[in-house]
């Protein structure tokens, strides 16, 4: 009798932790979400949080300057024998509003190459302003003969740009890297003796 007992009483003990178990695993998702909200890890909890008066509604961009368009000049130049150009030459944007464009880049040569660009802006009080999120002036590249590469630039120019500004010219200038590209031609300087 004190075996069949001792027998219940075990029983009873492990259907109590079956049941913890059960309700705990149950109450494991509520709280996985409200501990990931409190901490901000979640990034499924955030999209999912409602906004007040409209659920459908998405926070508009607070930061972008509407009252303002500025005209952005894409150049692109090129130290060698290859294809290179933006695929437009110019676009409007506001402030503070993120923009892409595309570059279009064809290796001509029949050897392989390696290349970097470098941008340069004008006027110079606007290269401050004009910060990139995605450039394929970055990296180096390695283009193989008559491979055909497209890179976005992703840009946004600050709202604290200078208000006389009201467009920036962005130049790009390819190089083949370790490459026997001729050196820039160097303005020669006249003596007295040639001028006469």
């Amino acid at each position: 009798m004190a075996v069949h007992r001792d027998n219940l009483r075990m029983v009873g003990k492990l259907a109590v932790v079956a049941v913890g178990m059960f309700a705990f695993g149950y109450a494991l998702i509520p709280i996985y979400k409200h501990v990931c909200e409190a901490l901000g890890i979640n990034v499924l909890a955030v999209s999912e949080r409602q906004v007040p008066g409209n659920s459908s509604a998405v926070p508009a961009n607070t930061q972008v300057d509407t009252s303002r368009t500025i005209t952005v000049e894409f150049d692109a130049n090129a130290r060698g024998p290859w294809e290179f150009k933006p695929e437009r030459r110019s676009l409007q944007v506001h402030p503070g509003e993120l923009a892409t464009v595309m570059y279009e880049f064809q290796n001509v040569q029949n050897h392989r190459m390696a290349a970097q660009a470098i941008p340069s802006y004008a006027p110079r009080n606007a290269a401050p302003h004009f910060n990139k999120l995605e450039c394929f002036c970055f990296n180096q590249y390695v283009l193989e003969p008559g491979e055909r590469k497209e890179w976005p630039v992703a840009f946004v120019i600050d709202p604290k740009l200078p208000k006389d500004v009201t467009t920036i010219t962005l130049s790009y200038t390819f190089f083949e890297v370790g490459g026997k590209t001729p050196p820039a031609p160097v303005a020669s300087v006249v003596t007295g003796k040639e001028q006469s």
